[in-house]
């Protein structure tokens, strides 16, 4: 257990003290898909939806979910992004949308889980508002891409 910084010697979970750390520039890229049906995707492309725009709706949820992301996952700390920017666009040879999000600040600690939040609630915003033509959607894939910053270093996904 000791490499899982959120526990304690005693095996409780615990917010990790970032108060040492050195502030450094730090980037973390997520992405992910929301697979569905063609004639839903065809129907988001053409902007046939009766909920209106779901990428402008989605890249707007993305955005306001990662500034939010201490607030929903217990032991994440606050963390001031200095820049996000989230795609949601569709991917007509997968039949999906594809999500993808960059996060980063100048703190004492990492904003992979920021990335991942704004990925993944920008997806829920699109299924939202294309549930009427295809209940069976489903989020897949969803992953981190890169992070930099920190003492860990640069890690880049694989493939």
């Amino acid at each position: 257990m000791a490499d899982l910084p959120h526990l304690t010697a005693a095996g409780t979970a615990h917010m990790v003290d970032v108060g040492e750390k050195e502030k450094t520039h730090r980037v973390a890229i997520a992405e992910g898909y929301l697979e569905m049906s063609p004639e839903a995707l065809t129907a988001l492309v053409a902007g046939n939806l009766k909920k209106g725009d779901a990428l402008a709706a989605a890249r707007i949820a993305g955005i306001m979910a990662a500034k939010r992301t201490w607030e929903l996952v217990p032991l994440c700390h606050p963390v001031a992004l200095t820049h996000l920017e989230v795609e949601v666009e569709p991917v007509a040879e997968r039949v999906a949308v594809r999500c993808r999000a960059r996060a980063e600040t100048r703190e004492r600690t990492g904003v992979e889980m920021e990335a991942l939040t704004a990925v993944q609630v920008a997806l829920l915003t699109v299924y939202d508002m294309c549930k009427a033509i295809d209940k069976g959607m489903r989020i897949t894939d969803v992953g981190l891409v890169h992070k930099s910053g920190g003492r860990s270093g640069t890690w880049q996904r694989q493939g």
